[in-house]
């Protein structure tokens, strides 16, 4: 039997301009040069990362960095460290530097912070690649945090400068601003987080409330992908996350079904097409 779906893919879903600009960047030097170093994921989806590799981009960390000369590199939108610059003019190797201007922007409040003596307190994940080019600007000295109850146990200057990661909730950030203060520190709060990123609660939302079941894509590794797959479930029980077309259940859905289709800022639209395309078999 058909299940006749009526599939949607939510327009306001897909790359930020941040990863559309870096992914740009590495297709130009792929087509006329036929491979490219990149720090890192270039962006937090696998199937995404694997398109790109058998173009020829070559994801390497950075112990493969330093054993590297006289090559060209893509720094990704999440930006890196100032060690990062250092250690590519040592070795001779040209930057493709795709850091998002928003993140770019950020690193320079924060050394700018670090360079008046200031406290900085970050709002992030971490181990996540952002956050290590964030607190690289502050020589390691910035104080990391993904959630109060880690700062239990820091012993905290009486007045310090709260920053946050560009892709957190801006509710929380406010949230943990009025925390701080209601505990008497004197806090100066600096909203970093990416407008573009933030604006997806809201559409997702509105998004979410007119489907019968929504089919969330997004890498595992991305965490705007967890905060805004958080959304559609808060909005909608029936949502359901998967990394690529194979992980879709038809179980999941019953006749006529109205399905809209979202994702992270991460989640390419040809997968999402990929998605849609599947469920208009079924």
């Amino acid at each position: 039997m058909s299940y006749n779906l009526q599939v949607t893919i939510d327009k306001s879903s897909g790359f930020c301009f941040g990863v559309v600009y870096a992914i740009e960047m590495a297709e130009d030097i792929l087509n006329n040069e036929g491979y490219l170093y990149c720090l890192g994921d270039i962006v937090h989806n696998d199937e995404e990362v694997a398109r790109l590799t058998n173009r020829g981009l070559k994801i390497i960390d950075h112990e493969v960095l330093k054993t590297l000369k006289n090559e060209k590199v893509l720094i990704r939108a999440h930006g890196e460290a100032p060690s990062t610059y250092q250690l590519a003019l040592e070795n001779n190797l040209t930057l493709i530097d795709a850091s998002c201007p928003v993140v770019l922007k950020l690193q320079n409040r924060i050394k700018n912070s670090h360079d008046d003596n200031e406290q900085v307190l970050i709002f992030g994940k971490h181990g996540h690649a952002e956050v290590i080019g964030l607190q690289g600007q502050t020589d390691g000295k910035a104080i990391v945090f993904q959630d109060l109850a880690e700062l239990d146990h820091v012993e905290l200057p009486s007045k310090f400068t709260l920053y946050s990661q560009t892709t957190k909730s801006t509710d929380k950030f406010y949230h943990i601003k009025d925390q701080l203060l209601s505990r008497g520190y004197e806090v100066k709060a600096n909203d970093t987080i990416c407008r573009q990123v933030s604006n997806r609660y809201e559409e997702l939302e509105a998004f979410v409330s007119h489907y019968d079941k929504i089919v969330f894509v997004s890498g595992k590794k991305s965490s705007n992908g967890k905060v805004l797959y958080d959304v559609c479930k808060k909005y909608n029980d029936n949502s359901y996350f998967i990394s690529n077309v194979k992980e879709l259940d038809k179980t999941w859905f019953a006749e006529n079904d109205r399905v809209g289709i979202c994702g992270a800022t991460s989640t390419p639209m040809w997968l999402m097409e990929n998605v849609k395309a599947e469920l208009q078999q079924y």
